[in-house]
């Protein structure tokens, strides 16, 4: 294979690794895979955790090889990267939308202003309302916060703006 169909197979196979807290969307979709190398028959994956103190970082390293390994790439290196760190801005509009069909609402999308984001309505996943209120700061993990639906009376996790 040249570098160009490694490089392409390597991205659609990490598809295949999902988040271990949120399994509806894979780590390419979360953003967390910053990039792919290839030197000679080894595949080098950089990937950055949504925080550094992540609890599932061996799971995820895991993931990534043990995939890897099964689609027929032996020599994997995994490099972890966290500098920049993650940002909520990097889930893609695939990954917002898996969020919001597994109940989550994705975080909202910022240019830094990490304030205004959190003061933005969340948009409920279930009827899409913004008519939404805070009950808790703190969700099911330190990145989620827990809200209630006035529509639809229905709670839910938002995924923090970071």
């Amino acid at each position: 294979m040249t570098f160009r169909e490694v490089f392409d197979d390597v991205w659609i196979i990490l598809e295949d690794v999902k988040d271990p807290e949120i399994p509806a969307v894979s780590v390419v979709e979360m953003g967390m895979v910053r990039s792919i190398g290839v030197a000679g028959k080894r595949v080098i994956v950089t990937f950055t955790p949504t925080f550094a103190g992540c609890p599932a970082l061996q799971v995820i390293q895991d993931g990534i090889t043990d995939t890897l390994h099964k689609s027929g790439y032996t020599d994997v290196e995994i490099k972890m990267s966290i500098a920049p760190a993650w940002s909520s801005n990097w889930i893609s509009p695939e990954g917002r939308e898996k969020l919001k069909s597994f109940g989550l609402a994705p975080p909202p999308r910022h240019s830094g202003d990490i304030e205004t984001a959190f003061n933005q309505a969340a948009e409920c996943p279930y009827c899409r309302s913004k008519e939404t209120e805070l009950k808790n700061d703190f969700g099911s993990t330190l990145c989620r916060a827990i809200y209630k639906c006035k529509s639809c009376n229905q709670p839910f996790e938002r995924f923090k703006p970071i």
